[in-house]
C-alpha cells in the first residue's frame, strides 16, 4: 500500500531539486560575456580636459620665468596626473632683467604634477642667447634640480659657433650657459665661415 505521506514528501524533494536545477541551469546559461566585455566593464574611466592653443606663463615671487605655448595640451586625471603637449611645445625662459635667456623646443613633452618634471622628446632643441644649440632624442626639465635642470643619459650635440660636440649624457642650467656632458665622444672644430646649417 502507498504511503499518502511519503507521496507527499517524494513530490516536495522532487519540487526542491527541480527548482535547484532550474536555477543553475538559469545562472549557468546567463554568463555568456567575452574577455573584451569584461575587459571593458573593468576599465575605469580617466578624466582627460584639452586645450587648444595653450599659453602658460610661469613665474616665481611675481618674477616672470617662463612662457610656455604648445597648440594642443591634455590634462589626464589618472592614477598619477600629468600634463601632456602631444603636438609640439615652445618654451622661452626668462632672467633677472625680463629678458629670454634660452628657448627649448620639442615635439612632445609630459609634465607630472606630482614630480615638477618635465619629459621632452622628439627633435628636442634648446638654444641660449649666445646661439649655442643642444639638439637631442629626449631630456627631462625638473625645476628642483637648481643649477642643472636640464639632463639626459641619451646621446647629444652641441653645436657652438666653431664647434660641434657629439656625447652621452649631460647636465645643463636652464640658461644653458653652462652644461657638462657625461661621456665626450668627440668635438670637431670649424671655421664659423664652414659651419655647416
Amino acid at each position: 500500500m502507498i504511503n499518502p505521506l511519503h507521496v507527499m514528501q517524494s513530490k516536495k524533494l522532487y519540487k526542491i531539486i527541480l527548482a535547484a536545477v532550474l536555477t543553475g541551469c538559469f545562472f549557468l546559461c546567463s554568463c555568456e560575456n567575452t574577455q573584451s566585455e569584461i575587459d571593458s566593464f573593468n576599465k575605469k574611466d580617466i578624466a582627460v580636459e584639452a586645450g587648444k592653443n595653450v599659453v602658460i606663463k610661469y613665474s616665481v615671487a611675481g618674477i616672470k620665468k617662463a612662457i610656455l605655448t604648445g597648440p594642443l595640451m591634455y590634462r589626464v586625471q589618472d592614477t598619477v596626473p600629468y600634463i601632456e603637449f602631444p603636438k609640439n611645445i615652445h618654451v622661452d625662459f626668462f632672467g633677472i632683467r625680463d629678458s629670454i635667456e634660452s628657448k627649448l623646443d620639442a615635439k612632445y613633452a609630459r609634465y607630472k604634477e606630482s614630480q615638477s618634471k618635465v619629459f621632452l622628446k622628439d627633435s628636442v632643441r634648446v638654444i641660449n642667447v649666445k646661439g649655442d644649440t643642444l639638439y637631442c632624442d629626449e631630456l627631462y626639465w625638473d625645476r628642483s634640480r637648481t643649477g642643472a635642470e636640464f639632463y639626459t643619459d641619451k646621446p647629444v650635440r652641441i653645436r657652438t659657433k666653431t664647434q660641434i660636440i657629439d656625447g652621452i649624457g649631460m647636465e645643463a642650467r636652464q640658461d644653458f650657459k653652462e652644461y657638462v656632458i657625461k661621456h665626450p665622444i668627440g668635438v670637431v672644430s670649424v671655421p664659423a665661415t664652414q659651419f655647416p646649417n
